[in-house]
């Protein structure tokens, strides 16, 4: 009796060893990548020309900084309009994630709820569609709104973010998941498709649809190549290309670079840990199914 708990005592020991050092591990691991997003917080708390020449020799100053200050950000939200462009970002990102879910789901419904030739072909030109890079036919598509008078308007930045096919893609595979016996005894009850689709998918489907806004809303917050190529105006500019212009032939501010994008940055990281719970509870009904 001794011998076993002795024997049991020391297996406990090593289990609470192992995971001492595995949480010790990933806790370095988490360390090195919050280390960059420190160094980007405190760069933009320094004067902008003493952010590189901290890097070398490698110190505590390269971290801390001597000098704090605020310039950098009343630079940004001051002569550079930084905030104007955020405000356009805002403005784009939501506005598309209004008119995208208001054709995802429809597109996702009829796709998984109706029977109809040619559905499958449908559905595979969609995936196919969302796995060509944007890159690719941005260009030509950048000449055609020009010639619709659609370059410096909010409508040309808008429009190509609201067709997101992994959205309907995403919201197609949910809704294949609810079963059609409540589709049929809705329209049983005499209830049209749109009230069946948003008075009984769409109260079921409150986590893919969330999902769905998020993807819409991050790719055109983090959309640089469109804007760059549609819109002169800076009236209407979004904040990534806003950020590039703190650059200039003579003059590269460090310290505003890394305000603006630590500003760009947290819009999206506080939304994320808003609704993370959503992505947990998408994951998670995923594996149940």
């Amino acid at each position: 009796m001794t011998a076993l708990t002795t024997g049991r005592r020391s297996m406990r020991g090593r289990v609470l060893a192992q995971r001492w050092l595995l949480g010790l591990l990933a806790a370095l691991v988490g360390l090195l990548f919050v280390l960059p997003a420190i160094w980007m917080l405190l760069g933009s708390l320094r004067p902008g020309s003493d952010v590189i020449g901290s890097v070398s020799p490698l110190s505590w100053n390269t971290l801390i900084p001597d000098v704090w200050t605020l310039d950098n950000y009343a630079s940004l939200f001051g002569p550079l309009r930084f905030g104007q462009a955020l405000i356009n970002s805002l403005v784009v990102g939501f506005a598309s994630v209004a008119l995208g879910l208001a054709i995802s789901i429809p597109a996702a419904y009829a796709l998984s709820v109706f029977r109809f030739p040619g559905r499958e072909l449908v559905f595979a030109v969609l995936v196919v569609g969302f796995m060509i890079p944007f890159e690719a036919i941005a260009i030509p598509l950048a000449q055609i709104f020009t010639q619709w008078h659609l370059d410096n308007t909010y409508i040309g930045l808008i429009l190509p973010g609201i067709g997101n096919g992994l959205a309907i893609f995403n919201l197609r595979q949910f809704f294949l998941g609810i079963p059609s016996e409540l589709h049929e005894a809705s329209r049983v009850d005499g209830a049209s498709e749109f009230r069946t689709m948003t008075q009984v998918y769409l109260p079921l489907s409150v986590t893919p649809v969330i999902n769905s806004a998020l993807l819409i809303f991050l790719a055109q917050w983090s959309a640089y190549l469109w804007p760059l190529l549609v819109v002169s105006d800076d009236n209407i500019q979004v904040a990534a290309i806003a950020l590039s212009r703190t650059f200039s032939d003579t003059s590269f501010n460090f310290g505003q670079m890394f305000g603006g994008a630590l500003v760009i940055s947290v819009i999206p990281a506080v939304l994320l840990l808003v609704l993370q719970r959503y992505f947990t509870q998408s994951v998670a009904t995923k594996g149940l199914k």
